[in-house]
């Protein structure tokens, strides 16, 4: 099994977090990069343009790839397409396992803040109401993607080929993971 250890993300130059819609891997990302001295990219910034206007594929390419070879960073997720070259490139993936109730509540307390506050999210877009209901909202989004992000996870740990895969099943396994990393040195 690639069962992941705190000891391999303590010694991880390429960190992939990963998990469903919701689970808050921009946020474990973000306070990874931090801990480890590493520098963080989140996905969002490469992949939507101002407006909501998704990148084309050429263009994901283009800025993630360069990324997936570099020498040291956190991704907070790759997508689909992207699996397999991350796979050859990562030391260790931190999978979100959470509930589904985790992540959805997650999601919407997210997403209904932001609509509140007009927060800016990747590249100045804005979440709102009517982008919230549409049929291809972030919420929807999590409904047809949970199972086989939450499957996909499940079996990079399960191949012992995989790089080393931490799955954490709870927020407070997520707590304590950055916990127990605070005292990791920074390589910045």
């Amino acid at each position: 099994m690639s069962a992941g250890t705190i000891d391999d993300v303590r010694r991880a130059r390429r960190v992939l977090c990963f998990g469903v819609t919701g689970s808050g891997k921009s946020t474990m990302a973000l306070a990874l990069g931090e801990r480890l001295g590493l520098p963080v990219t989140l996905m969002d910034e490469l992949c939507w343009q101002p407006g909501w206007v998704q990148r084309s594929r050429e263009e994901i390419d283009a800025s993630v790839l360069p990324i997936l070879a570099s020498d040291a960073y956190v991704l907070d997720t790759v997508y689909g397409f992207h699996n397999q070259q991350a796979l050859e490139h990562v030391d260790v993936i931190i999978g979100l396992d959470y509930p589904r109730a985790v992540s959805l509540a997650r999601l919407v307390r997210r997403t209904w803040r932001r609509i509140r506050t007009r927060e800016l999210v990747c590249n100045g877009n804005v979440e709102t109401l009517r982008l919230a209901l549409a049929k291809d909202s972030v919420i929807v989004w999590h409904f047809r993607s949970w199972r086989s992000k939450r499957e996909r996870m499940r079996a990079w740990h399960a191949d012992t080929s995989a790089p080393p895969v931490l799955l954490l099943s709870r927020p407070a396994d997520a707590d304590r993971l950055l916990r127990d990393l605070r005292g990791s040195t920074s390589r910045g």
